[in-house]
């Protein structure tokens, strides 16, 4: 049988299972990330396991999503963070070294090895021949004590990619494209993995924002072959040691094959507000715009910096537009001051932001109302630029560099007939500046063992899930509908900073729902749990699609929330779900989610035993009247999760014993 590269490299992290699509696997993990803004309570779950030092070949604590500093908060996970790496044997990587996927794929990631990331653009890995997963903070904190990571074998759907990409055409076209082909709902399962003769024509940097992207198809992750490509990157990392080649067999028997011939690519836009919702720019162009960011984890390298910097060499931005560029890494900052380019961003009229994830997840550089911004991000979900109503394109940087000189939307392949411009071609770096010295390298165990954690008072302790009740009486608290997103339920921007007080940032679940005058969602659910009545969440297709966050199944823990009922619920959600004993039920029936309203009263009979034996659950509608059923997609370590009261509780058994 001829083996996909996915495959390849689950057979030799496999641990437990068969490699057979849709079965319950676990696989070994070599190395794990996280990021402060999840980082936090993954650390803080880590040492509720009493494990001690991390057990993997390696683990990176990142500090790149909350950087802002308002208040004490930030800075005390910072030292929390910064001191609980040293503890547990973790490298720790300082505020201002970059965002975690761009520094990880600098100076640590390997092909052929499996990394396990608390942030849902972890697949970035994937653009060296990683087998990089994102998942929830629980989830990584068990693996840095050394178990296995569980998932579905997946369904591996082939990218064939032919041809090259033309002038003023990007690699975030590429994926741009996909998402038109596949969407962001439906995926779930699977993995993507790239192959053909246009891959060759593909660099690191040009791969990596491919996969990056990759987490808005839903899919578990994405996977380009390790070749001639990445072994350059590699030695130009100084890292020519980590190179291996790594590729599928001649034919492998792939699930679905979708091809894209490279050069009929053309620039394109996810519109707002979803990823999916994908325009050529030649047919929204001329719209005014006000805001343009080059940046994120998805298009920050220095490859694509580069560029911008030589098409505004000695040209300007249009007068009526605000442009920043955030650099990915401290390593692309240096380079751009080094070799003069930073001066030419600078001279156009660009502000440099730091080298975090900042507008990306609404930490400033919100648009004005009612403006268009454009963004090399990988998510418009509607408010998430910090600004209700916001109306966000996510584009490649060529047509961001465009459009930010000529003021509207514009197709980049016209600046050679408006402005004589040809296409800035830039070339991977012979060698890329290496300085390492903002990565703290952990003390052997002797040292580590006399680090005193610093723990402010913004930093609680999450409380475990209580055990599941046999019969579940409960109360729709909410009803919802199609694409609800973590941040829906979580909201980001200027709330992250609560991330290490659960009960604090509870406050604030579903806090885009509710209505001045009434109560919250949060009130009405502690009220709920105050009388003993479990919380309910009705939902429609790809409930909790989008973020990693495991604060979004933590907190409604919290108030608690015992039950999500939805069409559908997407991967790292719904395994977040789990491990914090709330149980996700999908419809049987779709029709049915259209009788339930909110506030109606659930009931679930003998739910334990259908967790511990049964595919479905019977659900009766009291105040409606009726019953209907629910589908349970549980392995059997998601049921053994559930019936433990949560992934936290087994582990400290397991620990025990």
């Amino acid at each position: 049988m001829q083996k996909t590269l996915t495959y390849k490299i689950l057979e030799n992290h496999l641990v437990e299972g068969q490699l057979a699509p849709g079965e319950p696997i676990g696989i070994r993990i070599d190395q794990t990330l996280t990021q402060d803004a999840t980082g936090t309570t993954a650390f803080l779950l880590f040492e509720s396991m009493g494990i001690g030092r991390v057990k993997t070949d390696l683990s990176v604590s990142y500090v790149d999503h909350n950087m802002s500093q308002f208040g004490p908060e930030n800075h005390n996970d910072h030292l929390y963070l910064q001191t609980i790496a040293a503890r547990s044997g973790v490298y720790h990587s300082r505020p201002g070294n970059g965002i975690c996927h761009q520094v990880h794929l600098e100076r640590f990631g390997r092909p052929g090895a499996t990394l396990l990331g608390s942030d849902s653009h972890t697949p970035t890995g994937g653009g060296l021949g990683m087998l990089a997963i994102g998942a929830g903070g629980l989830d990584v904190a068990a693996a840095m004590g050394g178990g296995a990571f569980y998932l579905t074998c997946p369904k591996v759907i082939g990218v064939e990619l032919t041809g090259r990409l033309g002038d003023w055409v990007s690699s975030k076209d590429v994926i741009l494209k996909l998402l038109e082909i596949l969407s962001t709902k439906g995926n779930v399962g699977c993995v993507v993995e790239y192959f053909g003769p246009g891959v060759e024509t593909l660099t690191v940097p040009q791969r990596a924002t491919i996969t990056n992207m990759g987490a808005e198809l839903g899919v578990t992750t994405s996977l380009f072959p390790s070749d001639s490509m990445t072994r350059a990157f590699l030695q130009a990392q100084g890292r020519a040691d980590a190179y291996q080649p790594l590729s599928a067999d001649p034919e492998p028997d792939y699930d679905r094959l979708i091809k894209i011939n490279l050069s009929q690519l053309e620039p394109m836009a996810a519109c707002p507000s979803s990823p999916d919702n994908i325009q050529p720019i030649s047919a929204i162009e001329g719209r005014p715009i006000a805001q343009v960011v080059i940046g994120s984890c998805t298009n920050s390298s220095f490859m694509d910096l580069m560029m911008a910097a030589e098409v505004l060499k000695g040209r300007t931005v249009d007068a009526g537009v605000e442009f920043a560029v955030a650099p990915g890494s401290r390593q692309v900052l240096q380079m751009l001051a080094e070799n003069g380019m930073l001066a030419e961003l600078i001279g156009a009229g660009a502000r440099i932001l730091e080298s975090g994830c900042g507008p990306c997840i609404g930490q400033g550089f919100s648009p004005a109302d009612g403006v268009v911004t454009l963004r090399t991000f990988n998510r418009n979900f509607a408010g998430r630029t910090g600004t209700q109503g916001d109306q966000c394109y996510l584009v490649s940087p060529e047509t961001a560099v465009a459009s930010a000189m000529m003021g509207e939307i514009t197709d980049p392949r016209k600046l050679t007939e408006l402005i004589g411009l040809g296409y800035p071609k830039i070339k991977l770096p012979r060698e890329f500046l290496i300085d390492d010295s903002m990565i703290e390298v952990p003390p052997p165990p002797q040292e580590a063992g006399r680090v005193s954690v610093h723990r402010g008072p913004t930093i609680v302790v999450p409380e475990s899930p209580r055990p599941l009740p046999n019969e579940l009486n409960g109360q729709v608290l909410l009803k919802c509908g199609d694409k609800i997103t973590t941040d829906h339920i979580m909201p980001a921007g200027s709330f992250l900073k609560y991330r290490s007080n659960v009960p604090l940032y509870s406050k604030y679940v579903f806090h885009c729902f509710n209505e001045d005058g009434k109560p919250t969602f949060a009130e009405r659910a502690l009220a709920l749990k105050q009388k003993g009545v479990a919380g309910v969440v009705v939902g429609g297709e790809s409930y909790g699609q989008g973020s990693s966050r495991e604060h979004a199944a933590l907190c409604p823990m919290y108030l608690g929330v015992r039950a999500v009922l939805a069409k559908s619920i997407e991967r790292i959600h719904k395994a977040n779900l789990i491990n914090f004993a709330i149980v996700p039920i999908e419809f049987a029936d779709p029709t049915d989610y259209d009788r339930i309203n909110a506030d109606e009263v659930l009931q679930i009979p003998d739910l334990l035993e259908a967790i511990k034996l049964l595919d479905e659950v019977r659900i009766v509608d009291t105040t409606g009247g009726f019953e209907f059923k629910g589908v349970l997609k549980l392995s059997p370590r998601d049921r053994t999760i559930l019936l433990a009261g949560g992934l936290l509780n087994l582990a400290k058994k397991a620990n025990k014993g």
